[in-house]
């Protein structure tokens, strides 16, 4: 459960910003979102290596 202290004098806009920071670090709606839909290995696997290449190739045009 996530709690945020909202400090003396601090707007509700303030606290929900903080609120929904720490939500969003937590991971739940990425968890939840890969959750709804099955994926196989071999499928997640691929996605994978895709991405690795990706940021290869990225490192590369850096370099």
């Amino acid at each position: 459960m996530i709690i945020i202290n909202v400090k003396e004098g601090e707007s509700l806009d303030r606290a929900l910003k903080r609120f929904k920071k720490k939500f969003e670090k937590t991971g739940v709606v990425r968890e939840l979102r890969a959750r709804q839909a099955f994926e196989k290995k071999s499928v997640s696997r691929r996605i994978q290596v895709k991405k690795a290449i990706y940021k290869q190739g990225l490192q590369q045009e850096q370099a």
